[in-house]
């Protein structure tokens, strides 16, 4: 039998660690890993799409023309010639950018770290969605503060919620949005509500972090103005190209002012030196083709359209009438209500023994709510396994009910 494991520095550690808590995504991994399962939780690309003969032609061309930078240390900024060809990838959504402006970051979920700590002291008020982006929660969350949770609607964050927070006297550090094809939401910031945001806090002095993972992955409509378009003064920019190349590079950044970059590049010098030069090398030699980029952009948007539309006809037919689900026109996700009754963390241990995997509402609210919601994530499972996935989980919410009408009724 195992030794029961003591932990002897259990009064040692600092006060925040307490509130570090599993992510219920990553926690989620190991079971939806195997390959019975249908995993409908992790937002894990599709990069199967990429042209492994081209991908290893770049990586020989990496090491045979510029090994000694890419297997060396490097800056705390990120390599002058990645930080170009972020610039560039930038343009692509209309985003003007000096290289000098741009800190390459381990991931976007690196950036958010870094920003929480250069900008959150305990206690400190910061406004997000709600739902939020998982990863955003649990970076912020080790800075200790307080939450102010602005509501989303099929048009995006409600403004009017944090306008009227405004005028009652709550004033945030900063506000955090996805507002392109939003994780976990699926939904995208109108151009109205877009214009109200930046107006509202360049006029309070309050800075937005804009998330913008998703915004080259467009399905339908045309694009809209990136918040840092419409006021890059007050606009913090965070991209990856975890999405559009590969996660595995750990490559994403953020666009700040020059007084921003400085400390984002000594607390990223604090936390681990330097970035990958070999990740940073491949990156920006992959980007230096535009033809081969944008082709395999749209042969993923492609893709992920599918499996979009996929998902939403099998909802459609397999879930229950009282539920309500977002439409994305772009991203990862798909958003489900259900009725307030079920409580989909408690549900999910009955969804595994069906062989599928989604990940509860609750992950995605820093106070508690979420219970009846859950979300699905279509970028990874084929057009074919996602129905499937969809048809065990509907008939799991049949069953469940069937259940809640037999208790109700005694």
């Amino acid at each position: 039998m195992a030794e029961v494991s003591i932990d002897r520095f259990v009064d040692r550690y600092a006060r925040r660690a307490a509130g570090m808590t599993a992510s219920e995504v990553r926690a989620l991994f190991a079971v939806a890993s195997r390959p019975e399962v249908v995993s409908l939780a992790g937002g894990m690309p599709a990069i199967d799409t990429l042209p492994r003969d081209q991908l290893a032609s770049v990586l020989d061309d990496v090491l045979a023309a510029s090994a000694e930078t890419a297997l060396q240390y490097g800056g705390g900024q990120g390599l002058p010639a990645l930080r170009e060809a972020l610039t560039a990838l930038m343009a692509a959504e209309g985003v003007e950018a000096d290289p000098e402006d741009v800190v390459v970051t381990a991931g976007a979920q690196q950036a958010l770290d870094l920003l929480g700590r250069i900008f959150i002291d305990p206690g400190d008020l910061i406004a997000v969605e709600a739902p939020a982006y998982v990863g955003a929660l649990s970076a912020f969350s080790a800075y200790e503060p307080r939450y102010l949770t602005i509501d989303l609607d099929d048009d995006g964050m409600v403004v009017e919620q944090l306008e009227r927070a405004l005028v009652r006297g709550q004033r945030p550090t900063f506000v955090y949005t996805v507002p392109n094809f939003g994780n976990p939401s699926g939904v995208t910031m109108s151009y109205a509500r877009r214009r109200h945001l930046v107006g509202l806090c360049r006029e309070a002095g309050i800075p937005i972090i804009e998330d913008n993972p998703y915004g080259l992955l467009r399905f339908d409509g045309e694009p809209l103005p990136t918040l840092r378009s419409m006021d890059p003064d007050n606009v913090i920019y965070l991209g990856t190209v975890s999405k559009t190349f590969a996660p595995g590079v750990r490559v994403g950044w953020a666009l700040a002012a020059p007084s921003v970059v400085q400390r984002l590049v000594l607390a990223k010098e604090a936390a681990d030196l330097c970035g990958s030069n070999l990740g940073m090398v491949l990156t920006e030699r992959w980007f230096a083709d535009e033809a081969r980029w944008r082709r395999v952009l749209a042969d993923l948007v492609e893709r992920y359209r599918r499996r979009r539309d996929a998902m939403l006809d099998a909802i459609a037919a397999r879930f229950p009438p009282t539920a309500r689900w977002t439409r994305p026109a772009g991203g990862f996700y798909v958003w489900v209500t259900l009725p307030e009754w079920l409580d989909t963390k408690a549900m999910l241990a009955a969804a595994v023994e069906r062989l599928v995997a989604y990940v509860p509402g609750t992950a995605f609210y820093p106070d508690g709510r979420g219970s009846n919601q859950l979300r699905l994530a279509f970028c990874h499972p084929t057009e074919e396994r996602i129905r499937e996935g969809i048809e065990r989980l509907g008939a799991l919410l049949e069953d469940e009910a069937r259940l809640y009408e037999s208790l109700r009724r005694r």
